[in-house]
């Protein structure tokens, strides 16, 4: 399988509506994906090693201070693990070749959206439409 010359945002914002979701820019988008599961998988297990080394403090405001910074972290790497799941979900979409597409409209999401948001699967306007549905009946 022949390898494509790794694009920066740069070059994947100069082309052409005719080269959307070309190889180079598939290619651009699971690298850029994958580099974000591996960063949040990183910090993920050093989550885990930061919560085991549980320090004992016999100051009662500096145990609150632990337990506010672990709470904290915590919910960091609850996000974190949502946007996992989204990445997952991208990832998936590549190998599929669904990536890039709206899914309500099927039309193209957009380059600069995705080099914004990569896990994104909605264009920009069905995505206000959603929030704004959202936003009228509390969906």
């Amino acid at each position: 399988m022949a390898k494509t010359k790794n694009l920066t945002e740069e070059e994947i914002l100069k082309m052409g509506e005719k080269d959307y979701m070309n190889k180079a820019q598939v290619d651009f988008f699971r690298q850029k994906l994958e580099a974000l599961r591996d960063d949040i998988l990183k910090y993920a297990n050093q989550t885990t090693e930061n919560l085991r080394e549980t320090v004992f403090a016999p100051d009662p405001v500096d145990r609150a201070s632990i337990e506010e910074e672990h709470a904290l972290e915590l919910r960091t790497r609850d996000r974190e693990r949502k946007l996992l799941r989204k990445i997952e979900q991208s990832l998936l979409k590549i190998e599929d070749g669904s990536y890039g597409w709206c899914e309500e409209t099927g039309e193209p999401i957009g380059i600069q959206r995705l080099i914004a948001r990569p896990t994104a699967n909605l264009s920009l306007e069905a995505q206000e439409r959603r929030e704004h549905r959202q936003k009228m009946f509390g969906e």
